[in-house]
C-alpha cells in the first residue's frame, strides 16, 4: 500500500512539473491526482523518507534514449494503476511500515460507493497514460518490448548457444555499422558548426 501510494505521489509530482514547464496536464487530471492522493494516504515519514518509486534524477543523452526511458516509465504506471483497479479500495488508514489498519466501523454501502468512485477516477489517469504512450511513444514501447525479450534468453540450451554464435557476425557488423555511422554523423556535425561559426573570409 505504501509503495502504491508513493507511486501515485511521483506519478503527481511528474505531471505537475511537465505543467510548470509546458502545461501538458489537464487541470481535470491534476485534480483526479489530488482526490487519489488523499485516499491512498501514508505517513510523511513514509512519504518523504527518500526511497522514490522512480528516480526523478534528469535524463541524459540523446532524445530518442531517454524517450525510451519514459517509455518504460509509463508502461510500468500504466500496469500498475491497472494492478490498483483490482485492489479492494477501502479508506483504512496506513501505519509508519506501510500496512493497512482496517476500519470495522466502515459500512457496506458507503464502501462499495468508494470503490466505484476511486476505480472510476483510477481508470480516467490509466486512459490518459495510456493515450499518451500510445500515441507518443508507439516506437520506444516496440523498442522495449525486444529488449525486455533478450532477458528470457536461455543461456544452459545449447541450440541457443549454437545459433547465437552463427548469428553473432551479422549482428557484430551491424552494430559496428551503426556505430561507426553514429561517429561520422557527429563529425560532420561539428565540421558544418565549425563553418557555420568560423566562415572563411573572402579573397
Amino acid at each position: 500500500m505504501a509503495a502504491t501510494a508513493k507511486a501515485v505521489v511521483c506519478l503527481c509530482l511528474c505531471l505537475t512539473a511537465c505543467q510548470v514547464r509546458g502545461s501538458f496536464v489537464p487541470q481535470e487530471m491534476n485534480r483526479t491526482l489530488k482526490t487519489l492522493l488523499n485516499h491512498y494516504e501514508i505517513p510523511p515519514e513514509v512519504r518523504y523518507n527518500g526511497n522514490l518509486v522512480f528516480s526523478r534524477e534528469p535524463l541524459t543523452g540523446k532524445v530518442e534514449v531517454q524517450k525510451v526511458y519514459m517509455a518504460g516509465v509509463l508502461e510500468t504506471y500504466e500496469k500498475l494503476l491497472g494492478h490498483m483497479m483490482k485492489q479492494p479500495h477501502t479508506s483504512s488508514p496506513v501505519t509508519a511500515g506501510g500496512d493497512v489498519q482496517q476500519n470495522a466501523g466502515t459500512a457496506v454501502g458507503a464502501e462499495t460507493e468508494l470503490k466505484k468512485d476511486i476505480r472510476k477516477k483510477l481508470e480516467s489517469i490509466v486512459t490518459k497514460v495510456k493515450d499518451l504512450r500510445e500515441h507518443q511513444f508507439q516506437e520506444q514501447e516496440k523498442l522495449l518490448h525486444r529488449l525486455q525479450s533478450l532477458r528470457h534468453i536461455k543461456m544452459d540450451n545449447l541450440e541457443v548457444q549454437s545459433k547465437a554464435l552463427s548469428e553473432l557476425p551479422w549482428l557484430y557488423d551491424s552494430a559496428s555499422n551503426l556505430a561507426n555511422n553514429s561517429t561520422r554523423q557527429r563529425r560532420r556535425r561539428r565540421q558544418a558548426w565549425k563553418i557555420k561559426t568560423h566562415p572563411k573570409a573572402k579573397n
